[in-house]
């Protein structure tokens, strides 16, 4: 194998991660539309009244969160290196702060009425009678949170694996030493890149000297018995 195919080799799609992160886009968008809270109130001259609260009400952010990670998609192609590193940063804070409200309002946290009411934009002297939360959404949010952290990771960690690897073979020092180790394992059969050889030469290794060492029969000055 050349050097110039060992830097190759780690060149490869993000598919996993954009799998991801357009299953969490999906999943931050469809829970945003379904209803979190239902919320009853009274004020004692009309008719009891009902409002549903979908997520895109409860959590304003959340419709834009999911925009986010649409064009997170289009940024995985677009950048490379560092650049996607601090990428699958950013995805993995939007997916943090993605995760809270469907997870507040899972276990019970917080003042679901007093907030659902505000949300309901109900006149000042009517009372809430009652909160309901639906769990589903809330969890469909945190699911999709959990993938987008996910990606996030992934992204992280290939920029590190890459940068690692392109910067080994990058560095004269071990382009070197790997040309050199190729060199004195030839056998002459494969041919070797120009690269390799010139790389050879600069470590010190003489690539035409690749020839198998002579039996001690076949040295010179050796004389018959």
């Amino acid at each position: 194998m050349t050097a110039g195919a060992r830097v190759a080799a780690p060149v490869a799609k993000p598919v996993v991660p954009v799998i991801l992160l357009a299953v969490a886009a999906a999943g931050l968008w469809a829970s945003s539309r379904m209803t979190w809270v239902t919320v009853q109130s009274a004020d004692g001259l009309t008719e009891p009244r009902t409002d549903n609260l979908d997520g895109g009400t409860w959590f304003g952010a959340l419709t834009p969160l999911a925009l986010v990670l649409v064009a997170a998609i289009a940024a995985v192609f677009a950048v490379k290196g560092v650049l996607r590193q601090l990428l699958g940063v950013v995805v993995a804070v939007v997916a943090a702060v993605a995760a809270v409200p469907g997870f507040a309002l899972t276990i019970g946290a917080g003042r679901t009425a007093e907030r659902a009411g505000t949300l309901a934009e109900l006149p000042g002297r009517a009372t809430v009678t009652g909160a309901e939360a639906h769990v589903f959404p809330a969890v469909l949010s945190v699911l999709a949170a959990a993938c987008a952290l996910a990606a996030g990771v992934l992204l992280t960690k290939r920029a590190e694996t890459t940068a690692q690897l392109s910067g080994k073979y990058d560095n004269p020092v071990f382009r070197r030493a790997d040309a050199s180790a190729q060199v004195n394992k030839s056998d002459g059969a494969a041919p070797l890149s120009d690269r390799v050889l010139w790389d050879a030469l600069d470590a010190g290794t003489d690539p035409t000297d690749t020839a198998d060492t002579p039996d001690d029969d076949d040295r010179p000055g050796r004389r018959e018995p």
